[in-house]
């Protein structure tokens, strides 16, 4: 590579970098700045009785961040049109805070009544109590709340343990569980604050690095870089021709070809949906797309690997007689099943028109949770190469492997089933990162807060360079053993 070319590619580099600092920058938005919190919801099992004017109503409520936005309740009319208001009133230390009110006249039976706070109340300690009256009710005329002990986890409900402190008081006394609220709160992040001094330092590593290119190459030293530039240069024909190969051998003498690109996720879905709609649809909102999301990135993870796991027991007559960088093989089996992931996703678009789900400018974040998804996929696939070698029955443990992984992975199941005390271990599936980032982009509407982010590339860049250290610490052995 000479100068000049590696001055415009540097150029490049850096102007890139610089409008996708900005634009990540105007996406991310009040993201980077706080993380809104919401709490699971108890189910609704009693009401707690009329509440009249004679009636006070008390809980404690513990607001994570210490700003608290909205609250949500379920309420009951006992099948009637009743009149007059409920005043919900916040405290913090015995201070009150904020009183708000909602018309009576608006509830329904079992419906959810919401009061948001404007402006955001700030908790000091993190806790609350709420104070709740109807100064205008009485018997006969009055609306009541719902309490509960449970939790509804699919057509289960699980015990919570709730403390004296938590329950729900009627006039000083406690009552068995606790109201059926929800708690809206907002989290400051200290990341948005300083959002653009990462940048500029991320800004001056890049430039360093482009000076010590510059400076490595006048010089002819060899660098990492300027290698897999010159081999992706060179071998360019080479992995067109490949990538090519592995596409069209996929859907060959198939009479649908392409289309089954399109209709293999849509009918994954169809069935899925039928026999787990009924199990998880009311605890997950937007089904469809939350499904087809789980299934497309996890067919396109499992089929990256299992391509990969062969590419290269497959290619043995091209490694023995012709040298190409062996990392080639694997590499051209994930960009060939990032080809059939890219067709993949239109039928997940037309889901999103069919469910109504708004396209906002979140989506620009896609290509970030899809390159983490590519590196993951990369690096399980360059470390089942080399295993392939050696060890032949390796593409056997994959399967069964790769099939664990799908179930632990919330492909179809929301991650509120799995029980607190192995949540921790759930997390270790660099999967579950990856698809939850993209869930949050497609169905929220909004960049993920910066945590995500982290774990994301965290998630990715692990297995990518465990993969990657172990492909090269065998790849000489190659020659000898396929």
């Amino acid at each position: 590579m000479n100068i000049q070319s590696l001055k415009k590619g540097c150029f490049i580099t850096v102007t890139a970098y610089i409008i996708l600092a900005v634009a990540f920058f105007l996406i991310g938005g009040d993201q980077f700045h706080y993380r809104n919190n919401v709490t699971d919801m108890l189910a609704a099992e009693t009401p707690i009785g009329e509440i009249t004017a004679d009636t006070i109503v008390t809980q404690q409520i513990n607001v994570d961040g210490g700003q608290l936005t909205e609250l949500t309740f379920i309420g009951a009319t006992y099948a009637r049109q009743n009149t007059g208001i409920l005043q919900i009133e916040v405290l913090a230390d015995g201070q009150p805070l904020d009183t708000e009110s909602i018309d009576i006249a608006t509830m329904t039976d079992g419906g959810e009544i919401s009061v948001t706070f404007d402006p955001i109340l700030s908790i000091p300690s993190e806790t609350a109590q709420i104070r709740i009256t109807a100064p205008q009710s009485t018997a006969g005329n009055a609306v009541t709340l719902y309490s509960g002990t449970a939790m509804s986890t699919a057509r289960a409900q699980v015990e919570v343990g709730i403390d004296e402190a938590n329950l729900v008081y009627i006039n000083g006394a406690a009552l068995e569980g606790a109201l059926c609220v929800q708690v809206h709160s907002r989290e400051n992040l200290w990341f948005g604050n300083y959002y653009w001094h990462f940048a500029a330092a991320g800004l001056f590593a890049l430039l360093v690095y482009c000076i010590y290119l510059l400076y490595g190459a006048k010089r002819g030293k060899r660098m990492l870089a300027i290698n897999i530039c010159i081999a992706f240069s060179r071998y360019r024909y080479l992995m067109k021709q490949l990538v090519s190969r592995d596409f069209k051998t996929k859907y060959k003498r198939s009479v649908l070809g392409v289309l089954w690109s399109f209709l293999n996720p849509l009918l994954t879905m169809l069935v899925q949906y039928i026999v787990f709609s009924t199990l998880f649809k009311s605890d997950i909102a937007n089904f469809p797309v939350y499904l087809l999301t789980g299934i497309v990135c996890f067919s396109f993870f499992s089929e990256a690997t299992t391509m990969s796991l062969s590419s290269i027991v497959g290619n043995a007559s091209l490694i023995t007689k012709v040298y190409v960088p062996k990392y080639i093989y694997p590499l051209t089996r994930v960009m060939s099943s990032t080809i059939n992931f890219g067709l993949s996703l239109v039928p997940l678009l037309i889901v999103l028109f069919i469910t109504r789900t708004p396209i906002r400018p979140s989506i620009l974040l896609l290509p970030f949770g899809i390159g983490c998804l590519f590196a993951l996929s990369l690096g399980i696939g360059m470390l089942l190469a080399a295993m392939m070698v050696f060890f032949r029955d390796t593409q056997f443990l994959w399967g069964v492997i790769s099939m664990l992984w799908m179930y632990a992975t919330p492909i179809f199941y929301p991650e509120s089933i799995i029980p607190g005390n192995f949540m921790m271990l759930y997390k270790m599936n660099p999967l579950y990162h990856i698809i939850r980032f993209i869930r949050i982009v497609l169905i929220d509407g909004v960049s993920p807060e910066p945590k995500a982010y982290a774990l994301a590339l965290i998630a990715s860049i692990v297995p990518l360079l465990a993969g990657a250290m172990v492909f090269k610490k065998t790849q000489d052995r190659f020659v000898l053993n396929i």
